[in-house]
């Protein structure tokens, strides 16, 4: 798989990198979430203003313009060229299998309090890891499934309370 990342801008632009214009990039950091940028020979200032981790969603201010941009890393990628999606796994208070896989770790505990984005099981599928998060603060009411265990596409893993 190639080191491939594609970003959306305003939900109406997508640009597409790969590693060696990740790495030809002319930014520097000048501060906390703060970058010098060289484009076509022109100087910019960019500024990180939030940052959504668990949806690969910033927000970043350029000038006076602000722009929402959603990353898409190569994994993402190759979900959505498979037809398959994480988001499916997330139902409520049920996590489910977004694709069939291998439990590889369970890190929580039935009656185990959890925080947003808390990673609760780690799936491998197509030879990655996947670390599925809890979508929400709570606390793990059952778990389904045991290390070691293949599962199937929307199986139930583990519920929320």
């Amino acid at each position: 798989m190639q080191n491939q990342l594609k970003a959306k801008v305003d939900d109406k632009h997508e640009f597409e990198f790969d590693q060696k214009t990740i790495d030809d990039l002319d930014a520097s950091e000048i501060g906390s979430n703060k970058f010098h940028v060289i484009h076509q020979n022109q100087s910019f200032h960019a500024q990180v203003v939030a940052e959504d981790f668990n949806n690969q969603t910033y927000t970043i201010r350029v000038k006076s313009n602000t722009y929402t941009v959603k990353i898409s890393n190569p994994l993402d990628l190759l979900i959505q060229e498979m037809g398959l999606t994480l988001n499916a796994g997330v139902v409520e208070n049920e996590i489910k299998a977004p694709m069939p896989g291998l439990i590889l770790d369970i890190p929580v505990a039935e009656g185990d309090e959890v925080k947003e984005g808390d990673t609760l099981i780690v799936l491998e599928a197509m030879k990655m890891e996947n670390a599925l998060s809890s979508p929400m603060d709570g606390v793990v009411k059952s778990i389904h499934v045991k290390a070691t265990n293949s599962v199937a596409k929307n199986e139930l893993l583990i519920e929320l309370e």
